[in-house]
């Protein structure tokens, strides 16, 4: 009988040592990264969820400098989706394109370039004559595409940012954004134009000059040096002025985490890039991300009062949450909520119901369950068919 009694107390012991050395290891796992930077205003932001892992003074109001063409590649990308504007088509530089000063690709007045090679000398080595030469081709002038970059900016939400010019060569004080806003953005271009890594990802790369001169090659060089600094780097955009510092936001993907640093105004490049990488190893060390991959488990829905008595139903996203304290995601549950009978009419994409994710007694989140198609409303005349139907015929 005291045997029984001791092996319950041992292990009644061995259970709570266990409980404080998991407690103990996700606290380690968080703290023992804190990062030690040098910027005064950073932003570090997990893409997937665009959950903002690290934080300091993100909303503070500073000159972004050439990350300002991260807007100017949003837009391009956004005119060749909706069909204005090609990768082929050919720009013709402007007398205004080719005065810009500080980092270009030496466009010459009436030279031609394909968007495609124009994004690449933005992307790559952020041309400020290519970034203007591609405002002028999408919108007509710089001043109606500087327009639509604030429009865009509200779109997205970026609350503190105001665009002067294309490319970030000013100093006026009416140009300005955050470290949040800038990560807004460089998540929608990444999430919504995944193909600019094929340009961000460029180390150097040659582009030819075709002018009434003839030919000349002009090597590209990466403005980002993190891509050789950093492994898991993915792009983004550098830039530099006197007012604006050094800068950055920096993409980077490990496994299945992808990352977005933003650091503003630092003293030197190499500060800049030393914060990057230490924001990118402090949220790689604490992110793990849940993925749930099952199926809705229906597949239709009953409608009430409709041409059609079943509806196709969807999860309107996969559900992601990212966890930085170290969860035991075998500990997720899943409840699904449906409406038993919908009542029609009923739009595409309409919510119809949702899944509510917890982990041991902590909501998560959800995700919508949305309607497939349209039904429309019955009236007397169907039911009388459906009557037929079903017992005349």
């Amino acid at each position: 009988m005291k045997q029984v009694k001791c092996f319950g107390m041992i292990k009644g012991v061995l259970a709570i040592v266990a409980a404080v050395f998991f407690m103990m290891q996700s606290l380690l796992v968080v703290q023992a990264a804190e990062p030690t930077l040098h910027s005064s205003s950073v932003v570090l932001m997990e893409e997937t969820t665009g959950q903002i892992i690290y934080e300091l003074n993100g909303d503070e109001r500073k000159s972004p400098a050439s990350i300002t063409k991260i807007m100017t590649m949003i837009l391009v990308f956004e005119a060749i989706e909706g069909g204005k504007i090609s990768m082929e088509d050919e720009v013709v530089t402007s007398a205004h394109a080719k005065s810009m000063g500080g980092s270009q690709v030496f466009l010459e007045e009436g030279e031609i370039q394909t968007v495609e090679t124009l994004l690449k000398c933005v992307a790559v080595a952020s041309g400020n004559d290519a970034s203007v030469a591609l405002a002028e081709y999408v919108a007509g002038t710089e001043e109606a595409f500087v327009e639509r970059m604030n429009e865009k900016a509200q779109e997205l939400g970026m609350e503190n940012s105001h665009f002067v010019d294309c490319c970030g060569l000013t100093d006026s004080p009416d140009h300005y954004t955050t470290a949040k806003d800038i990560a807004i953005m460089s998540r929608y271009l990444i999430g919504h134009y995944p193909q600019v890594y094929d340009f961000t990802t460029i180390w150097m790369e040659d582009i030819v000059h075709s002018t009434n001169r003839g030919d000349s090659v002009f090597t590209l060089s990466s403005t980002n040096k993190l891509l050789k600094q950093y492994p898991y780097t993915t792009g983004l955009k550098t830039g530099y002025t006197g007012s604006a510092k050094y800068c950055v936001s920096a993409t980077a993907k490990k496994d299945d985490i992808s990352l977005i640093a933003v650091v503003m105004a630092a003293d030197s490049s190499d500060l800049r890039n030393q914060d990057a990488i230490t924001l990118f190893n402090y949220g790689f060390s604490v992110s793990r991300l849940y993925r749930d991959t099952r199926s809705l488990g229906c597949e239709t829905l009953p409608v009430k009062g409709g041409l059609e008595e079943e509806i196709p139903v969807a999860c309107k996203e996969p559900f992601t949450y990212l966890d930085v304290t170290g969860m035991d995601f075998t500990n997720v549950e899943r409840k699904i909520l449906v409406q038993e009978e919908i009542e029609a009419p009923v739009e595409a994409g309409q919510a119809v119901g949702k899944i509510v994710y917890t982990c041991d007694g902590k909501e998560l989140g959800s995700v919508p369950i949305v309607a497939l198609a349209n039904v429309e409303k019955a009236g007397l005349w169907d039911y009388y068919g459906k009557l037929f139907i079903k017992y005349l015929l």
